[in-house]
């Protein structure tokens, strides 16, 4: 059974999300709640859904059942009564607040640091070019990234790569950021410089649904922790007590498995 999460003044509703892929179910029934200015990470095994569910909060893959509201307009839905038209502006005017950072970075090879955080500022919010540039700049600023304005992609390092990616996000200003694995392609040693940059965004309130393996950063910076299998919500909490105390046998196998000794099965407790 899916969990939702009852939260007053929530900024984030999706609500009875099924997602299927050929003759895999991808999302069960799904309803998750985000209340602004809230850190969630969704943590699970590889294939449990954890990435579908990112991508239908803004409707990047959109759900065969179910509805998606940002501040209480309609982000997307199935079955959606509304016409094309309708839809697309309204989709467009939703996708415009939401900043997406993928895994693989997704910056533009052929133009250098600055343009890769001014142009988008230009074709998809119709900024002029010294709006553009001056949030480009404070973006850079934010990520560590100022003294690169000028550098190319191709001299960058994975994790360099990576904080451009959000700079590029956080200049169009979203009110709502949905990281999918912002650090599995990184290399280890890289992977500490993107976390403090979102641990920056989470102490300044920005809401966030943050795909991740990094325990110890969900443990550190989220307020909520999701466990997903199966393409279900099988746990939910503070991360207290999501990783020290779970509840479910299956969260505790999970925890074993990456050889997570901070919790203590409350069996023992």
């Amino acid at each position: 059974m899916a969990v939702a999460t009852e939260t007053k003044n929530n900024f984030l509703e999706m609500t009875g999300i099924r997602k299927s892929f050929a003759n895999m179910t991808a999302l069960q029934d799904v309803s998750l709640s985000v209340p602004k200015g809230e850190v969630v990470c969704i943590i699970g095994p590889s294939g449990c859904g954890k990435s579908t569910l990112l991508r239908t909060a803004n409707w990047l893959t959109p759900a065969d059942a179910g509805e998606v509201r940002l501040d209480g307009e309609l982000v997307g839905a199935m079955p959606d009564m509304r016409s094309t038209s309708v839809q697309a502006r309204s989709l467009n005017a939703a996708r415009a607040r939401i900043g997406m950072v993928f895994q693989q970075f997704n910056v533009w090879p052929h133009m250098n640091v600055l343009e890769n955080v001014v142009c988008p500022q230009m074709v998809v919010a119709k900024r002029g070019r010294d709006i553009a540039e001056k949030k480009a700049l404070a973006a850079l600023a934010q990520v560590g990234l100022e003294d690169k304005k000028k550098d190319w992609p191709e001299n960058l390092s994975g994790g360099q790569k990576q904080r451009l990616a959000i700079a590029r996000v956080l200049a169009m200003d979203p009110v709502l950021m949905l990281l999918d694995e912002p650090t599995s392609a990184l290399d280890p040693e890289l992977v500490s410089g993107v976390l403090a940059v979102l641990k920056q965004l989470a102490e300044k309130g920005m809401t966030m649904i943050i795909v991740t393996h990094e325990l110890g950063f969900a443990r550190s910076v989220a307020d909520r922790v999701v466990f997903m299998e199966g393409g279900q919500i099988i746990e939910e909490g503070s991360p207290n007590v999501i990783l020290r105390s779970p509840s479910t046998k299956r969260l505790q196998f999970f925890l074993e498995k990456l050889n997570i000794t901070a919790f203590k099965p409350k069996s023992e407790s």
